[in-house]
C-alpha cells in the first residue's frame, strides 16, 4: 500500500485590512486580552495577585513535580535518539541540499545570547555558590555544606540545570517547527508541529488556542528571565555609581525597576524593528565577544585550576549521575523539616522551576533557533543547540563560579560573595578581586558586565517580541507592523515591572510555573508528532512518494 503524501497546506485565517491587518485576529486578540489583564492584575491588586499566583504555584509544585521531571526527561532521549538515528539525523531541515544561513559563529552566538546567555550572568556565578551551602547531599548528611568536600557536589546539580535538559526542551521545540515548515512548508508556527497528530483540524479553534498557549507562555517564560535581569541589571548600575536604585537592604527600588526597565525595552523594542538579520545578529555578536573576554578574565586571572578542576569533574559526576537524577522524583513525608520533606522542598525550588522555565522559554528559543537554522540537518542541529551551548554554561560555571567559592575557602573572602544578593554576586567577586589593585580596574570590570548584560536582556526581549508577532501573524516571518512590535515591546516590560512589584521575583516565578504547564503537554505533543513524521518520512521515501514541498503561501484571508 503506497502511503499518503504528508500535510503540506495549512490554512490559518488571517486579516486583509485594519489594524490587524497580516495577523490572526483570534489569536492576537485573546492573547493581548490575558497579558493585559494580568498586567492589571498584578499592578492594580499585588497583595490579591501575590496571595493567588502562591496559592497555584503551591497547588501545581504539589500535584505536578513528577509531570515536569519525567516530561524533561523525555525530550533529552527524544533528541538524542533523532540524531543518533541514521533516518533521522541526515535530513535537512530544509529543501534538499539548502545550506545554511548564517556561519557557525553567528549561529552559536545567536544562540547563546537568545537561549541562556543572560542567565549566565547571574547564575554562573550564585548557583554554584548556593549549591555549595545546600544540596540534597547536605541534606542526606552525605557531605558537609560550604566544606571542600561539597565542591562536586555543587557542581553536579547546577550542570542538571543548566545543561543538556534545559536545551532539550529548546531543540524539541526548534526541531519541530523547522521541520514542518522548512521541509513540508507549513506556516512558522507551533500548531504545525502537530499536524500528524490532529491534522486539518489544526487550521481552526484548536490550532489558535495551541498558539495562545505558546504565546502566553513565552510572555511569562521571558518575563523570568528579565525579571532576574533587571534585578542584577539595578545591582550593576549601583556598582558603577548610580545612587538612588536600590533601597537600604540592596533590594531593587520601583524606581530603579523602571528606569531598568525603560533601558532594556526602549532598546530592545528598537532592535526588534530592525529584524533578525540586523540587529539581532550583530547584538549577538557582540554579546559572544564581550563574554569571551569576561570569560577569559576568570580562566586567567580567577582561580584557574580550580575551575578547570571543577569542570571536569563536574562533567564527569554529572554524566555518571544524570538517568539517576533525571527521572527520580522525591515525595514528602507531611513531617516539617524531616530529610523527606527538604528533599521535596529543595525539588520544587530547582529541578520542578527550572524544569518549568525551560519549557515555558521554549516556544521562544524554539521557534528562533528554527528561523536561525534552516539548512542544517537534525544531527547538526541536536550537536549545535545541545551539547555545545551545555559545555558553554558548564565552562562560565566552572570559572565564574568557581573563583567565587575559591575566593571564600582560600582567598579571604569571609563572605563578601556569599552574602550578596545573587544579582549582586558576580560584582562583589569582581570588587573583591580587584579593588585592593585598582579601584579604576575594578570599575571597568563591572561596566564591562552592565554592558554584556544590558545586550544580552536587550537581545532576548527584542527576539521575543519578533517570535510573538511571528506567532500572531500565521508564521510569517516578513516585516510585522510597527504597532504590533511596540505593543509587546510594552507589554513585556509591564509584565516584568507589574510581577516585580506586586512580589519580587517569587511572583515571576509562580506566573511562570503556572504558565508552563499547559504548554509542557503540547510540547510532548510535538516529540511525538516529530517523530510520527520522520518515521512516515522513510516509509514515502521507500515508496517514492514526495517528503520535501517548497514553501508557499498557507494564509487565506478574511
Amino acid at each position: 500500500m503506497v502511503p499518503k503524501p504528508a500535510l503540506s497546506k495549512l490554512p490559518i485565517k488571517l486579516a486583509t485590512s485594519g489594524f490587524y491587518r497580516g495577523f490572526s485576529v483570534d489569536v492576537t486578540v485573546v492573547s493581548k486580552i490575558i497579558i493585559s489583564a494580568l498586567v492589571v492584575w498584578a499592578i492594580f491588586w499585588p497583595v490579591k495577585a501575590g496571595k493567588v499566583l502562591g496559592d497555584w504555584n503551591t497547588l501545581i509544585l504539589e500535584n505536578f513535580a513528577a509531570w515536569y521531571i519525567w516530561v524533561v526527561a523525555l525530550f533529552v532521549i527524544v533528541c538524542i535518539g533523532l540524531a543518533m538515528w541514521p533516518a533521522a539525523g541526515r535530513l535537512n531541515l530544509g529543501q534538499p541540499g539548502e545550506k545554511p544561513e548564517f556561519s557557525n559563529f553567528s549561529w552559536f552566538s545567536m544562540m547563546f545570547s537568545a537561549g541562556i546567555g543572560v542567565g549566565m550572568l547571574t547564575w554562573a556565578v550564585a548557583e554554584p555558590v548556593t549549591h555549595f551551602a545546600n544540596n540534597p547531599e547536605v541534606i542526606k548528611g552525605l557531605t558537609t555544606g560550604s566544606t571542600a568536600d561539597n565542591v562536586r557536589m555543587a557542581y553536579k546539580w547546577s550542570f542538571l540545570h543548566w545543561g543538556l535538559s534545559a536545551w532539550a526542551c529548546y531543540a524539541i521545540a526548534g526541531l519541530s517547527m523547522a521541520f514542518f515548515s522548512y521541509r513540508r512548508a507549513l506556516p512558522l508556527t507551533i500548531r504545525s508541529s502537530l499536524t500528524p497528530l490532529f491534522g486539518k483540524s489544526l487550521s481552526g479553534p484548536l490550532g489558535h488556542f495551541i498558539d495562545i498557549v505558546a504565546v502566553v507562555a513565552t510572555i511569562l517564560g521571558v518575563a523570568q528571565t528579565l525579571g532576574f535581569g533587571v534585578e542584577q541589571f539595578v545591582a550593576g548600575l549601583t556598582r558603577i555609581g548610580i545612587s538612588g536604585l536600590v533601597n537600604t537592604e540592596g533590594a531593587a527600588t520601583t524606581f530603579g525597576i523602571i528606569v531598568a526597565i525603560v533601558i532594556i525595552m526602549g532598546a530592545s523594542t528598537l532592535s526588534a524593528l530592525s529584524g533578525v538579520g540586523k540587529g539581532i545578529k550583530w547584538l549577538s555578536n557582540i554579546n559572544m565577544f564581550l563574554s569571551i573576554i569576561l570569560l577569559g578574565f576568570f580562566i586567567i586571572f580567577g582561580a584557574t585550576f580550580f575551575g578547570g578542576s571543577a569542570m571536569l569533574l563536574g562533567i564527569w559526576d554529572y554524566i555518571i549521575a544524570l538517568p539517576q537524577m533525571s527521572f527520580n522524583v522525591w515525595t514528602t513525608d507531611g513531617v516539617a523539616n524531616s530529610e523527606e520533606f527538604l528533599l521535596t522542598q529543595w525539588q520544587g525550588w530547582w529541578p520542578v522551576f527550572y524544569w518549568a522555565w525551560w519549557i515555558a522559554f521554549a516556544p521562544f528559543v524554539g521557534m528562533f533557533l528554527a528561523r536561525i537554522s534552516r539548512g542544517r540537518t537534525i544531527r547538526e542541529f541536536v550537536l549545535g543547540a545541545m551539547f555545545v551551548p551545555s559545555l558553554m554554561c558548564f565552562v562560565w560555571f566552572a570559572w565564574a563560579g568557581g573563583t567565587a567559592i575559591d575566593l571564600e575557602l582560600n582567598g579571604g573572602a569571609n563572605g563578601v560573595i556569599f552574602d550578596a544578593a545573587n544579582g549582586d554576586k558576580i560584582f562583589a567577586m569582581t570588587e573583591f578581586m580587584l579593588a585592593p589593585i585598582s579601584e579604576w580596574l575594578a570599575w571597568g570590570v563591572a561596566l564591562l558586565i552592565v554592558v554584556l548584560l544590558m545586550t544580552f536582556l536587550i537581545t532576548s526581549a527584542d527576539s521575543a517580541v519578533l517570535i510573538v508577532n511571528t506567532i500572531n501573524a500565521g508564521g510569517d516571518e516578513g516585516p510585522k507592523a510597527r504597532p504590533h512590535i511596540l505593543f509587546w515591546g510594552v507589554a513585556l516590560g509591564l509584565v516584568v515591572a507589574g510581577l516585580l512589584i506586586s512580589g519580587g521575583t517569587s511572583a515571576i516565578k509562580m506566573a511562570m510555573v503556572i504558565g508552563a504547564l499547559p504548554f509542557s503537554i503540547v510540547l510532548v505533543l510535538m516529540s511525538f508528532s516529530l517523530v510520527m513524521a520522520i518515521y512516515f518520512d522513510g516509509h514515502r521515501e521507500a515508496a517514492g512518494v514526495q517528503t520535501t514541498f517548497a514553501s508557499k503561501k498557507n494564509t487565506t484571508t478574511e
